[in-house]
């Protein structure tokens, strides 16, 4: 090439040396594996305490317990308009276990709608107590007399939650505390006279409530236990009391739930491109990673066995102002002994430095793992996305006692399956298929059990959105 051609060419613009994108093509590039942004931390599976199961299934051997257990309401919203699903009046202890559909019906239609401001006093104490308040929205806040005459809270309840039910017992009872309400509210009032209604009409809840009325009130604990009888600080000769720990007749069991997916590559990926890397080992490897994160999901949010509803009515609170508060955080802690560990929304982290800041607070942090942990009282906080945010931007704030010997909450697994790969996981060739797919079985096994009801505890409807 002349002189003058070189000039011509480097005035037209034309290519003179090889291009970067063909040589790369050329090049062994340094390049990551597929990554993937479903991945989180997963704090609870890594924290809680497995247990393995022989035989699929894990029982639960508790003291026999006489006291009835509280449960949450459910309502259907339509328009301004709310109303109680029948079945859910079988929550209030004295209909517990009545089943006649027709007459819960007619008594869910008797219940009245009321619209409540903030402020004001839904029943004051010492008055007559004739109707039970189920709440469909809002907060109510249960005002006691101290000892000096002052007033103190009894607990905030919230959605879900009802009160007065004592005045389909007794017709004689009274309000032992003062109902108010913190937000504006919506409840539903069912009048005991439409009970008594009710019942004249019915045999079978007539039935119902006087075996109710007769059922004898058995000496339980604190914890509606079956109480032991002992004697103490006794002298001379006297009848020592004779006793024997009883047993539920009826534990609960809880089965391995399943979590699978069948993958899938061709024979031709397989084959020809896996170099530098394995296709087949990173096809695997993020479906693991994808099925771990649906394990931890079921384990919080499973309305089996998940933590969120297996959480008994008396181990759930409510925050006093709708924020999660220090003072909310030492109410929840309170409830049980050597809480382990929080788990909550990264969400509801954030809100609750955000308590701390305006209170001047700094939390002390933990190192797990090379990661620097919030904790609150020495207890870490765990950050869980897979707690749920509602539309309201409230959520939940979990604690726990983690396991067996502390009778405390545990995982359980079943290690040792065929073709695992790690415990409870397995991944199984199931063949190749007439258009040479290769097919994979990959499989977790996993539940959660909660051994004794205070060892799990929810915060609930804790509030994210209110930054002043």
């Amino acid at each position: 090439m002349s002189v003058g051609e070189e000039v011509r060419t480097e005035q037209t613009g034309q290519q003179q040396s090889l291009g970067t994108a063909a040589a790369r093509n050329l090049a062994t590039t340094t390049k990551s594996v597929p990554q993937m942004q479903e991945i989180s931390s997963r704090w609870l599976l890594r924290m809680l305490p497995w247990v393995d199961v022989q035989g699929g299934t894990y029982r639960v051997n508790r003291r026999l317990t006489y006291a009835v257990g509280d449960g949450r309401l459910t309502f259907v919203k339509t328009g301004d308009r709310v109303e109680i699903i029948p079945a859910e009046l079988g929550e209030l202890p004295v209909l517990r276990d009545y089943e006649d559909e027709e007459v819960l019906n007619e008594l869910a239609s008797r219940c009245r709608q009321r619209e409540i401001e903030a402020g004001q006093v839904i029943a004051s104490f010492g008055s007559p107590a004739d109707e039970v308040y189920l709440l469909a929205h809002g907060r109510v806040e249960r005002v006691g007399t101290g000892p000096y005459g002052e007033d103190e809270s009894l607990g905030v309840l919230a959605d879900g939650a009802y009160f007065g039910e004592q005045a389909l017992q007794d017709d004689d009872a009274i309000w032992e505390y003062t109902a108010r309400t913190l937000t504006a509210c919506t409840v539903l009032v069912l009048p005991r006279d439409a009970v008594d209604q009710v019942a004249e009409r019915s045999e079978t809840l007539r039935e119902h409530l006087r075996r109710r009325a007769d059922i004898p009130q058995q000496p339980t604990n604190k914890y509606g236990e079956k109480e032991i009888d002992l004697a103490a600080g006794h002298s001379g000769e006297p009848d020592i009391p004779h006793t024997f720990v009883d047993y539920e007749a009826r534990p609960r069991e809880y089965e391995l739930s399943v979590a699978q997916t069948v993958l899938r590559i061709h024979t031709r990926v397989a084959d020809l491109y896996n170099q530098p890397m394995n296709q087949t080992e990173q096809q695997i490897r993020l479906t693991v990673e994808a099925l771990k994160e649906r394990q931890e999901h079921e384990l919080i949010n499973n309305r089996d066995f998940g933590l969120l509803h297996n959480c008994e009515y008396d181990q759930r609170i409510q925050p006093h102002d709708g924020v999660p508060s220090p003072d909310d955080m030492d109410e929840l802690l309170s409830r049980r002994r050597g809480t382990k560990l929080l788990l909550a929304h990264p969400r509801a982290i954030a809100a609750f430095g955000r308590e701390l800041n305006k209170r001047g607070l700094v939390p002390e942090t933990l190192d797990v793992g090379g990661n620097r942990i919030p904790t609150w009282r020495g207890v870490p906080i765990y950050p869980c996305n897979k707690i749920p945010v509602t539309e309201a931007r409230t959520t939940s704030i979990i604690a726990l006692r983690t396991g067996e010997e502390d009778q405390g909450v545990i995982g359980l697994r079943a290690a040792g399956i065929p073709d695992e790969i790690e415990p409870s996981l397995s991944v199984r060739f199931m063949g190749i298929n007439e258009q040479a797919i290769i097919k994979y079985l990959v499989t977790a096994y996993y539940s959660a059990a909660v051994l004794v009801p205070d060892a799990l505890g929810v915060l609930e409807n804790v509030e994210i959105g209110r930054w002043r």
